[in-house]
């Protein structure tokens, strides 16, 4: 049987490949992440925490970017944490619809990124998250998140390009890869841990506007927030903590 270890980067670089289907442009999206913050910050942000990391995929590139950092990734998939640890990855295992995680995060985060994570969530839970966000941040630090976000002022483009040509195929390589995991003999306690935890769990699917998350962000005290990226109906929103006085 192949090692754990084997086995996470195999299921990892398949994840990967699945969320290339969903967000065609993600390789453009982590590099305009990665350019905001070292153009804020003047260099590379010395703690990034990363909220529904999955796997740690995006977790374990900010630490190759930024190895003199310290990443963290929150999720709440057994299964999905168990490849994070495997592949190295510091995580912390909490629902991000509770005030929980922020306890065990800490603060003082120069970077909290959160990517194709929120529409699982309701609107109040999302504006919560906001809220929560800025506290974690140091003065001057970034969340960058980014979803499902049709631009308001485009209305007729952002129905038109729903779904997108790439969103069937991408929803069957989820369920398959999905499907061949729970074949897996390794992750079968892990299946039934997370049959657990989401039983109860309904997604809400939420992809609120530009100006929606803009609004939320607002609410939560940010001072400023702008578009750093865009593809198609995905978005990219930066959201800066204000400055100590």
């Amino acid at each position: 049987m192949p090692s754990t270890a084997l086995d996470s980067d195999r299921w990892r670089s398949t994840w990967d490949e699945v969320m290339a289907g969903f967000v065609p442009g993600m390789a453009g999206l982590e590099s305009a992440i990665a350019a905001t913050v070292e153009a804020v910050r003047g260099g590379s942000p010395r703690r990034c925490l990363d909220l529904g990391g999955g796997p740690g995929v995006l977790a374990s590139r900010m630490s190759a970017r930024w190895p003199a950092g310290r990443v963290t990734m929150v999720d709440l998939d057994p299964v999905l944490l168990s490849l994070a640890r495997a592949a190295g990855v510091s995580v912390i295992d909490a629902d991000l619809d509770s005030a929980a995680w922020t306890g065990l995060a800490g603060g003082g985060y120069d970077l909290v990124t959160s990517v194709m994570t929120v529409h699982y969530l309701p609107p109040p839970a999302i504006r919560d998250l906001y809220r929560r966000c800025r506290r974690v941040l140091a003065p001057g630090g970034l969340l960058i998140v980014a979803d499902l976000m049709p631009d308001d002022g485009l209305p007729s483009v952002m129905r038109a390009m729903d779904p997108s040509p790439g969103d069937a195929a991408a929803e069957m390589a989820w369920v398959q890869w999905w499907s061949d995991l729970s074949q897996a003999q390794e992750f079968r306690h892990l299946m039934a841990a997370r049959a657990d935890v989401f039983r109860d769990r309904v997604p809400a699917n939420f992809a609120g506007t530009l100006s929606w998350h803009q609004a939320a962000a607002r609410a939560a005290g940010f001072t400023e927030t702008g578009l750093i990226w865009r593809d198609g109906r995905h978005a990219a929103l930066a959201c800066a903590a204000p400055l100590a006085k």
